[in-house]
């Protein structure tokens, strides 16, 4: 029982399903958990980063950014689908690779999930506070500059310089409120996230349908600009873009951290899995093809691209543009909302492993909702949020994801190996075929991340190893047993 050691299916099961006081409420359906995954996915990944990687990555290309961070994702998702039935627990890839590769590189991947969803919060709420901002000054009010921005920015060259705020006010107050949704449960949180994906979906259809009328195709081109050097656009620069972008896709994973409070998780995950993900592809690859046609790709790096977009459009777009504020202003609320639910379920699992406190393990006695995962991660998130310029924590971000989405695709493997006759209520088709294209995608899309980003995970997984010899390691149930 080392570091190598593994969970049997047969507990995983019993977490799963066993009637028990503390075991999370199932009480999402097939809507509910799609509705979580686009409203999850749907943020900012389309209405911040897109800019960002058009004027400093892909050129107009960004689409082709999103459909190859769509293809690496569909082959990771018939994995993710495979465990998802197998073993509906609330700790994503986490809990898949305890079951398959052993306890240590479990602890690497729970470690890397909250690069995934922690920082998520902090990504979304930065853009939120983007969004906000400027619909404030077209009414005509404007927050003092110490206050609007993160004290933190990073130049052409990659070195952080200060900008003179002191942090970034509206990114914490809202990631703060979001932390307090989810504390008065699940049945609440779905029903606030279900509308406002139904209103961000529909806004972006709106932008796509009358956005198309004025595009200028010479903007497009040339639709690939010629590499600078690096991953300054060219095939690389789309790749690269790409790699940043997969963070767009993390509420695929979303959907597999509420298993545990979803009914009939061997058949509602894998459906809940694939809607959200096809959906998420039309919406992502339609709104980038419209707005790079809006709008001169080098100067969409901006906290809002979208609304930008629409204001260089030199056109009467007054009401899709005040569509567009609104619903990204709440829109991105339920994304930050999401990512503190998700964090929190991924804390609850390693928890009831021993590998963190048992205080992450304790639910509220009438909601049956992590308390102290929720508190820890909306704290730790509004203070990240509040100081971390956008473009470092997408990457990171997208570091993480690509991670544990490479480690799933690994295990499913591993798993037919060792476990050949267990019950498997979906299936992933071709395998190693699948699998094998899945890690390879992942890893692809991980090398072409800038150096610096890897450094900053080197420093993040250290001090993850640190605490899993001082702690986890020691704590281990599995141990114990």
């Amino acid at each position: 029982m080392g570091i190598g050691s593994r969970k049997s299916l047969d507990s995983c099961l019993e977490d799963a399903f066993a009637e028990k006081s503390s075991r999370l409420r199932r009480s999402l359906g097939v809507v509910s958990l799609t509705a979580f995954g686009v409203g999850c996915t749907v943020g900012a990944g389309i209405f911040s980063l897109t800019g960002d990687i058009a004027a400093h990555s892909a050129g107009p290309a960004v689409s082709l950014s999103y459909l190859l961070a769509s293809v690496a994702c569909f082959f990771a998702g018939l994995c993710y689908a495979e465990f998802a039935a197998m073993v509906p627990l609330s700790g994503s890839a986490y809990s898949y690779a305890y079951v398959t590769l052993g306890e240590l590189v479990a602890w690497v991947i729970g470690w890397s999930l909250v690069l995934e969803w922690g920082l998520a919060a902090s990504v979304v709420a930065v853009s939120w506070s983007g969004y906000t901002q400027s619909a404030l000054r077209d009414l005509g009010f404007t927050l003092p500059a110490v206050f609007a921005q993160a004290p933190f920015a990073r130049d052409a060259h990659d070195h952080l310089v200060r900008t003179g705020a002191w942090f970034d006010l509206p990114a914490v107050a809202v990631t703060l409120a979001c932390t307090a949704l989810p504390l008065l449960g699940m049945r609440t949180s779905a029903a606030v996230n279900g509308i406002i994906v139904i209103a961000k979906v529909f806004a972006l259809v709106v932008l796509v349908v009358v956005g198309a009328r004025f595009v200028h195709p010479a903007n497009w081109h040339p639709f690939i600009p010629p590499n600078q050097g690096g991953f300054a656009f060219g095939w690389t620069g789309v790749l690269s873009g790409a790699g940043t972008l997969f963070f767009a896709y993390i509420g695929f994973d979303g959907v597999a951290t509420l298993a545990e409070e979803a009914r009939d998780p061997q058949r509602t995950l894998p459906l809940s899995l694939f809607a959200s993900l096809l959906i998420c592809t039309v919406l992502y690859v339609a709104v980038s093809i419209v707005i790079t046609g809006l709008a001169p790709y080098p100067s969409l790096a901006v906290a809002d691209p979208l609304y930008y977009a629409l204001s260089s459009a030199h056109a009467q777009l007054g009401p899709v543009k005040a569509l567009i504020a609104v619903v990204a202003i709440f829109g991105l609320i339920s994304v930050v909302l999401a990512s503190i639910v998700g964090q929190a379920r991924i804390f609850y699992s390693m928890a009831r492993d021993g590998l963190l406190p048992p205080a992450f393990e304790r639910l509220g006695a009438r909601t049956q909702t992590p308390i102290t995962g929720t508190v820890v991660t909306g704290l730790l998130a509004a203070v990240v949020a509040g100081l971390v310029p956008l473009s470092i924590l997408g990457e990171l971000v997208s570091l993480g994801t690509l991670l544990a989405f490479a480690i799933v695709c690994l295990g499913v493997m591993v798993l037919r190996r060792i476990a050949p006759e267990a019950r498997r209520p979906f299936r992933t088709p071709w395998v190693p075929l699948v699998p094998i294209l899945g890690f390879l995608c992942c890893a692809v899309l991980m090398a072409f991340l800038p150096l610096s980003t890897w450094v900053r995970f080197a420093l993040w997984l250290a001090l993850g190893l640190l605490i899993y010899y001082r702690y986890g390691h020691r704590n281990s149930r599995l141990r114990s047993a």
